[in-house]
């Protein structure tokens, strides 16, 4: 069986919104509430929801970018908060991350081949001509040609962008790579090469991948589970042909039925939300302003995902069981 690569237990991250002298008190958005989530080794964890939901606040705590407000990210059974400074440098070579918008993201005074070979001279991998044969070799590997090495990233295309992105989150050989929407900013002729060129790259090197996505298509091309997130909480954790098969939450229901469909023979109907979503200091369950199966429970109990191998059911409702 596969081990636990990293472990998130009850993940929190708030910011203030508003307030001051003239506008009274600040309210408080709870970006990631109380998560818990585990990461396997050799998997693709799916992380999918609506803009908004925590999913790319989720991956900045992650990263270590940001310091959460409470919880813990256990990596291989130590808490990355108690690591020393040199621990943590060995901790971001294990765990890389793939960026959404491949033009902000690279570097505009630096060639593809000083981009993908930063990381190794920064970590002082090897010396220089060797880092520079590596970072050639996966440039080739991402299906780069050694002619484009010397060139700047406002002479690439947006997949070639994304594809340096890839060369550089791999030059370190990390464990797990955080792919935050790494196709959402490309034509959909590329999405696919990037997805494919993903999943072979995963094999290649074996790496386990964290892929978060507000696309339902893309995720279940990729993904061997699939965590449902929805205002800060991982309201649905499935297999993924479960997942697609018999949703339990009413949020992963509404999410699928919003899905384009290229089928014929599929329901022409569409699902309406209605209802605002739900105030992050509010008590309750955070969906139940749109939920069509709410009851008075829904105003004071929050649902949780039980634990990482069951399905998520509201605390509070039987949809999961219609």
């Amino acid at each position: 069986m596969a081990s636990v690569l990293i472990d998130i237990r009850k993940l929190e991250k708030t910011y203030p919104l508003g307030g001051g002298m003239l506008k009274g008190r600040s309210r408080i958005v709870r970006a990631v509430d109380g998560i818990d989530l585990t990461v396997m080794e050799g998997e693709t964890l799916g992380l999918v929801g609506e803009s908004g939901c925590g999913k790319s606040t989720l991956a900045r705590l992650l990263m270590r970018l940001e310091k959460p407000d409470g919880g813990e990210i256990v990596f291989r059974g130590r808490d990355i908060s108690s690591l020393s400074p040199e621990e943590m440098k060995t901790y971001r070579r294990r765990v890389q991350m793939i960026f959404q918008d491949p033009y902000s993201s690279l570097n505009p005074r630096k060639t593809a081949l000083g981009i993908i070979r930063e990381p190794l001279d920064i970590h002082r991998i090897a010396g220089r001509k060797q880092n520079r044969e590596t970072a050639a070799e996966l440039m080739t590997r991402v299906g780069l040609s050694g002619e484009q090495a010397g060139r700047y990233p406002h002479e690439f295309s947006g997949g070639q962008r994304q594809r340096i992105g890839i060369a550089r989150a791999l030059t370190l050989r990390p464990q797990l790579v955080i792919a935050d929407e790494p196709v959402s900013a490309l034509d959909a002729s590329i999405q696919a090469q990037i997805l494919n060129l993903l999943k072979d790259l995963k094999k290649d090197f074996g790496l386990t991948y964290l892929f978060i996505s507000h696309d339902l298509n893309v995720i279940r091309h990729v993904s061997d589970r699939i965590a449902v997130m929805y205002l800060g909480r991982i309201v649905e954790l499935a297999e993924k042909d479960d997942l697609y098969r018999k949703p339990f939450h009413p949020y992963t229901r509404m999410l699928l039925a919003a899905m384009p469909s290229c089928d014929p023979g599929r329901s022409g109907q569409t699902v309406t939300i209605r209802g605002e979503a739900a105030k992050s200091d509010e008590e309750g369950c955070n969906f139940k302003n749109r939920c069509a199966y709410r009851i008075d429970m829904c105003d004071r109990v929050a649902p949780q995902l039980k634990a990482i191998s069951e399905r998520s059911r509201c605390a509070c409702h039987r949809a999961g069981e219609i």
